[in-house]
């Protein structure tokens, strides 16, 4: 009899476990660009960050730059890091991304330097990119 208690830490089967390392190890960045729902744009647009709960809205407020933008999420640098999974408010600068107040979670967020952290965040419902990003920033448009 096994005195096992399975706490949620493990992957159980090593098949599936192998099988996940597999994936991982075939994860290059031109295989991401490939697997990407929707094309992105490439666009530094001022972005404010507060969180998504108003009992909390002003405890925190961030100025970031965005890096890109697509139909499902964007990419932004933020002075300090950003907790991965928390959902935020987000605020674009209207001359560049034409959005009103958006929540979107972050997805990920990786030290870029040592006052610089890059943030991934999927907005709850898809947006038309071609509609929000202003003319100036379609220029540049990435597929």
């Amino acid at each position: 009899m096994s005195n096992h208690i399975d706490d949620g830490t493990h992957l159980g089967d090593d098949d599936m476990a192998f099988e996940a390392l597999r994936e991982l190890e075939q994860q290059t960045p031109d295989e991401i660009k490939m697997r990407r729902a929707s094309s992105r744009v490439t666009i530094k647009s001022k972005v404010i960050l507060q969180p998504g709960n108003s009992s909390d809205a002003l405890k925190l407020k961030l100025r970031g730059v965005t890096g890109n933008i697509s139909n499902t999420g964007f990419g932004a640098v933020f002075p300090i890091p950003i907790g991965a999974g928390d959902i935020y408010r987000l605020q674009f600068d209207s001359t560049q991304v034409d959005l009103p107040m958006v929540f979107a979670r972050c997805m990920s967020c990786s030290m870029v330097d040592e006052n610089a952290f890059s943030a991934g965040f999927k907005f709850f419902t898809e947006i038309d990119v071609s509609r929000v990003v202003k003319q100036a920033a379609q220029e540049s448009m990435l597929v």
